[in-house]
């Protein structure tokens, strides 16, 4: 930088004795500090102007870097409200799941001890069928064998009712029904064979096929069902038997 403009000294008495007195004010030297000055305040300004803009600029940034990372951060905070808030809706599912399995499993465990209950007192009664169904078991026997010896005495005597009447019971499908067979009823065809399939498996009788068919045979029926008299029945059947052949 162009050293500062200094004033000369000037011998005021020689001026004024000279003819012509001229005072040199040195003005081309003060035009060249001052184009001087004001080059130097206009680089002043410009970098003034220049260093201005750039922090105007890096302030801008700055600032908008801030409010994009203010912005993330309220984005993440929000989230984390959102999470928060699933998380507990969460916990309280869980807990509210966790006491229903409690109550649940209290439930099971009540019903269990009243199955256990239930249980013990189904055993004593199974105990106590077992205890009957042996008594009569036992008392079944003595029948049957009161039966079978029943059996083995009149035994003579049915085969001569069976060769006198030609009758024959069969016992078919697995004993659920009676088949009944009569001979001796055509006195012109004593070995032609009348029939019927008598159903005993129900509460009521029924007659399920009768060779030849019988007229009166719902009549016999209603009456078998009201006395349960089986073998008058059968006697019964014979007689309209013989009534239907011999007229």
């Amino acid at each position: 930088m162009a050293n500062g403009f200094r004033v000369p000294q000037i011998d005021l008495g020689a001026v004024l004795q000279a003819d012509h007195p001229v005072i040199d004010l040195r003005l081309e030297s003060y035009e060249n500090e001052t184009r001087n000055f004001l080059q130097n305040l206009a680089r002043f300004k410009d970098l003034a102007i220049t260093q201005e803009t750039e922090e105007r600029a890096a302030f801008a940034a700055e600032t908008k870097r801030l409010v994009e990372k203010s912005k993330e951060i309220e984005a993440e905070t929000n989230q984390c409200k959102v999470r928060e808030i699933e998380l507990l809706a969460d916990l309280a599912r869980e807990a509210q799941e966790r006491k229903d399995a409690e109550y649940s499993v209290a439930t099971f465990r009540r019903q269990l001890a009243s199955l256990k209950e239930k249980c013990t007192a189904i055993d004593g009664e199974l105990e106590e069928y077992r205890a009957i169904t042996a008594n009569l078991e036992r008392e079944r026997e003595k029948e049957r064998s009161t039966l079978q010896a029943h059996a083995s005495s009149v035994q003579p005597d049915y085969q001569a009712v069976e060769r006198i009447l030609g009758l024959t019971i069969e016992g078919i499908d697995k004993e659920q029904q009676l088949l009944v067979r009569f001979k001796h009823i055509d006195l012109n065809y004593l070995e032609k064979e009348f029939s019927f399939v008598l159903d005993v498996s129900g509460p009521g009788y029924k007659v399920l096929t009768s060779s030849p068919p019988l007229p009166q045979l719902p009549f016999l029926v209603e009456e078998l069902n009201l006395t349960k008299d089986i073998y008058a029945f059968i006697h019964a059947m014979r007689q309209a038997y013989v009534k239907l052949t011999r007229g």
